[in-house]
């Protein structure tokens, strides 16, 4: 069975919307009876529920972090993109941040360095990933390989590096201790201040 595509529409006077002429009134006694415009978004809402649609779209709430107001219906979104108090993580350290703060930490965090083990070089964290693409594995000031450059070292008892695995885990480990640290001292703060009040 073949829809007729060529039937004329007619503009709903109340939704807006392009209507098959032969049932324009009925949808229009349907449409003016049961829907109403919203003021905000201008989008076709079931009367009983225009509150609730007012309420979960477009009510003005502010952000439980960083207390900007905005529409209900922009706060994920807000949350989960914008907001300068989200918690984002640094690309150099993985550690949990307000991405307000994000930037100033990668600049000192970026410029810490790592030995690359292929060329025995130290190597800023922020150029790791264009050194990793370009090393050869040898050093640059020798022609000897860097086991023969390192061996008198380790003969004379000089203490070998650890791998970076092992001094990410104690940065890691570092960082949460004080953070805990940070933690406790702001809540016995926050005592002796309400002690004292």
């Amino acid at each position: 069975m073949e829809i007729a595509s060529d039937e004329t529409t007619r503009i709903c006077n109340h939704c807006d919307r392009a209507i098959p002429s032969s049932n324009i009134d009925l949808h229009y006694a349907h449409c003016s009876r049961n829907l109403e415009k919203c003021n905000v978004c201008g989008d076709m809402v079931p009367i009983r529920h225009a509150k609730e649609h007012f309420l979960n779209t477009h009510a003005p709430v502010a952000c439980s972090l960083c207390s900007a107001t905005m529409e209900r219906g922009n706060l994920d979104i807000h949350k989960g993109e914008s907001c300068p108090q989200r918690i984002v993580n640094c690309e150099f350290c993985e550690f949990p941040l307000p991405a307000i703060d994000l930037a100033e930490h990668q600049e000192v965090c970026g410029n810490r360095t790592e030995m690359c083990y292929q060329c025995n070089r130290y190597i800023r964290l922020r150029e790791r990933y264009n050194h990793a693409s370009r090393c050869t594995g040898i050093a640059e000031n020798n022609v000897e390989s860097s086991r023969n450059v390192r061996a008198p070292e380790r003969e004379q008892g000089a203490p070998r590096r650890q791998p970076p695995e092992y001094s990410r885990k104690r940065l890691i480990f570092t960082i949460a201790v004080t953070g805990i640290a940070v933690l406790f001292g702001s809540l016995f703060f926050q005592k002796k201040a309400e002690a004292s009040q």
